[in-house]
């Protein structure tokens, strides 16, 4: 099949990839996954796994190559950081007309679309960008070392470093922290070896622990939520957000922090719009129709 002005979005991050087409009306023909597409942390592993699942949907839709090459594309990948990581990308790839960004981009055209507002995306990691008027602003994204507040990744971090203030006497020991302590059978050397080689998804894995220990009314748990809220809110302040801004929560942590936040944000609340893929895939039709093709 020859495309007629096909589109195609991919999405890629540190634990894999997707990958759309879509036909000229918007109709999805075909989609794949693929591997993790980090490029910071493994750029040539990042347009491998790319590449492959970018030609599993070309062969799913019956594209040949020259039909792939004629496709309107747009790549958004995580660690994509300048020019050169999207010339890199770029060159790799089998299409005549492309844009890369990082994720950011797909995920802030995906949840907020064209609508004034600002994007919590909390994860492992956390992404935070306030859009009005077509411009985007990014706060942090400084990786999980110099940033990440609020993130999954930062939460259980914290909360090992709680539970070791605990073990020297420093604070009481509560629920929270005897769960915390339960994960390593109440070894603190344990808890040292963990965090000395874990990753941020490793630590993450106790975000849901702060949460479900915060709800049942522990009060150290719910005292580091608001260290994480207050984060967020100074974010959401420092982009002047007001009464014309909507607000999305996005990511497997970021709607766990809505009953923590004040009224005047609550009240702002909306669903994305949808997911990174298909903001992929709306930027790919914007780069289309900004050629009047």
């Amino acid at each position: 099949m020859r495309s007629k002005r096909y589109l195609i979005g991919v999405d890629g991050g540190g634990s894999g990839c997707r990958v759309a087409l879509a036909a000229p009306d918007g109709r999805i023909v075909a989609q794949a996954t693929g591997g993790p597409a980090n490029f910071t942390t493994d750029p040539d592993g990042a347009i491998a796994n790319a590449l492959h699942a970018i030609e599993e949907v070309a062969a799913a839709a019956g594209l040949d190559a020259e039909g792939l090459e004629a496709c309107i594309a747009h790549l958004g990948l995580a660690g994509v950081m300048d020019q050169a990581d999207e010339r890199a990308v770029a060159d790799a790839m089998p299409f005549r007309n492309m844009a890369v960004s990082d994720d950011r981009a797909t995920m802030v055209a995906g949840a907020l679309g064209d609508r004034d507002g600002v994007l919590l995306a909390l994860g492992t990691g956390t992404i935070i960008a306030a859009q009005r008027r077509g411009q985007v602003r990014y706060l942090g994204g400084w990786g999980p070392v110099l940033a990440d507040q609020a993130s999954g990744g930062w939460l259980g971090r914290r909360a090992l470093q709680i539970a070791m203030q605990t073990e020297d006497g420093l604070l009481p020991n509560t629920g929270f922290t005897a769960t915390v302590m339960g994960h390593f059978e109440g070894d603190p050397i344990a808890v040292v070896k963990f965090a000395a080689s874990a990753q941020p998804k490793e630590f993450a894995a106790f975000a849901p622990v702060v949460f479900d220990c915060a709800g049942a009314g522990d009060e150290q748990a719910k005292a580091l939520i608001e260290e994480g809220v207050a984060y967020l809110e100074a974010c959401l302040d420092a982009v002047q957000f007001d009464e014309t801004c909507v607000l999305c929560l996005a990511g497997g942590v970021g709607p766990r922090y809505a009953p923590y936040l004040e009224k005047r944000y609550k009240a702002r609340i909306v669903s994305a719009l949808g997911t990174a893929l298909d903001g992929a895939l709306s930027l790919a039709r914007k780069l289309r129709d900004s050629e009047g093709g």
